[in-house]
């Protein structure tokens, strides 16, 4: 069998069936109540920290301090800036619908905790006489719930660009509404591999599935596609273009000051976690040890609250490349980043989920498991299957660059571009694809006023003959 279908069949030794999910059972209300109070302390904690580690870890990149003089090393720093956020003038622009303008921060910082509920962050422990896992709520779509609320957040910032009555944060909300809609397809997509490994969507389940192999060795193709996709989500560099502070100012919440603007910064934070999270979840095996640890002492360090440590390791290692993204590369263009979703991520990820459902059907028996026999030799029925798939997507990938290799020669062997006058009408007008501007002659002086205004298109006037008014 081939090297994916061997590492299927370890991660596949439990059924997902015979894995009972999280037992809430021995959790009262009020416990539910004082974890879900500490998750948001630990939220809030790891916020003023991971700002703090931000600025510090991108001096170092570039050779400069960051922050050092608000408490030791620099760590009251963030909190300072929260205070300073607090006491500066909340102001609302005259056009701006007033209750969607406060209600679009609300949605935004909201929603950025609510998905990290069915993060499992532990097994189970004991808390104040009680056995409880160490997650707030566990469901049979737990994963679904993460997809669902991150659309629901997309509201918080479509608001919040249209409620300004503003040009620019009109222009950063639809930008951003269109970058995560666009980019939670391919997420989506990716994760479905996850679910066709694990036979399950439940987290804890598939954390518990994990127990031999986790599943960023199998689902390679999907952990890259969703590191790609957890950065457009959170509009984090080098993918932040909603917030692109050349183009937009500063985006959706240009208008935005004082709590407002501190609670979507907030939720771009928190939403970092909840990516991080979840990928650590679903492609590192959550809470648990890695390989090599996991079994020392009779699996001591998978037991108890050691869970929640090697989480937080896998945590904040994501966090770090959130970092040295973006003290590494630039901020590509926009139509660049909606192509590669579109046109590379979304088809490549649909063809890798169509390979993994046939691996895992031929793995299960349900295309046979006999063998055929070519040419006198028998060859197993999966690595038939295989070959196929393998088959198929390389008759993709060539369509793909035959169709690249058709459009550059379209491009290049297309007509000269029909050169136009900007200033025709009377206002200057950009060039329309197809479309040069001409370049301007000594003899064309600018309209004046009165000329615009009666629609006036002689620009070969002498400048004398040109009122000055």
């Amino acid at each position: 069998m081939s090297l994916l279908g061997t590492l299927g069949a370890v991660s596949a030794s439990v059924p997902a069936a015979e894995i009972p999910r999280a037992d809430f059972s021995d959790t009262p209300i009020w416990l539910s109540l004082v974890k879900a109070v500490l998750l948001f302390a630990l939220l809030m904690v790891q916020t003023l920290i991971v700002i703090w580690f931000e600025r510090r870890v991108i001096g170092r990149m570039q050779q400069r301090p960051g922050p050092n003089r608000t408490g030791p090393f620099g760590l009251l720093q963030t909190l300072a800036d929260g205070v300073k956020l607090a006491l500066k003038e909340d102001l609302t622009p005259k056009n701006a619908d007033k209750v969607m303008f406060v209600l679009a921060p609300i949605i935004a910082g909201a929603m950025a905790f609510v998905s990290f509920a069915i993060i499992p962050l532990g097994p189970e422990v004991s808390m104040f006489g009680h056995r409880t896992p160490l997650q707030l709520a566990d469901t049979p779509i737990a994963v679904i719930l993460v997809l669902a609320v991150a659309g629901v957040g997309v509201y918080g910032t479509v608001l919040a660009g249209w409620s300004s009555g503003s040009t620019y944060p009109l222009l950063g909300g639809l930008r951003s509404t269109a970058q995560v809609i666009s980019y939670e397809i391919a997420m989506g997509l990716a994760l479905v591999a996850v679910f066709l490994y694990a036979g399950s969507m439940s987290t804890s389940q598939i954390v518990a599935a994990q127990q031999h192999l986790w599943y960023i060795v199998p689902a390679f193709f999907s952990f890259a596609v969703y590191v790609v996709t957890m950065i457009g989500e959170t509009n984090r560099l080098p993918f932040d273009l909603a917030e692109g502070e050349g183009e937009l100012t500063g985006g959706f919440h240009t208008e935005y000051s004082s709590l407002k603007f501190a609670m979507f910064f907030l939720g771009e934070y928190v939403n970092m976690f909840t990516v991080s999270a979840l990928a650590t979840t679903l492609f590192l095996g959550g809470w648990q040890a890695p390989p090599g640890l996991a079994h020392i002492n009779n699996g001591m360090l998978n037991q108890g609250w050691w869970g929640l440590l090697w989480f937080l390791i896998k945590l904040w290692l994501f966090m770090f490349f959130f970092v040295w993204l973006r003290g590494s590369l630039p901020r590509v263009r926009y139509d660049q980043f909606m192509r590669f979703g579109w046109k590379v991520m979304i088809p490549a990820t649909l063809v890798w989920v169509v390979a993994v459902a046939f691996i895992r059907a031929s793995q299960l028996n349900f295309l046979g498991s006999g063998t055929l026999r070519i040419l006198g030799i028998g060859v197993p029925t999966a690595t038939i299957v295989l070959i196929g798939v393998i088959a198929v997507i390389a008759m993709g990938v060539a369509w793909i660059v035959d169709g690249k290799r058709a459009e550059a020669h379209a491009h290049s062997a297309r007509p000269p571009e029909e050169e136009i006058d900007p200033f025709a009408g009377g206002y200057p007008v950009p060039p329309m694809p197809g479309q040069r501007l001409r370049e301007p002659s000594a003899d064309r002086t600018p309209l004046t006023v009165g000329q615009a205004a009666s629609g006036t298109t002689d620009h070969t006037q002498d400048h004398r003959e040109v009122p000055r008014g």
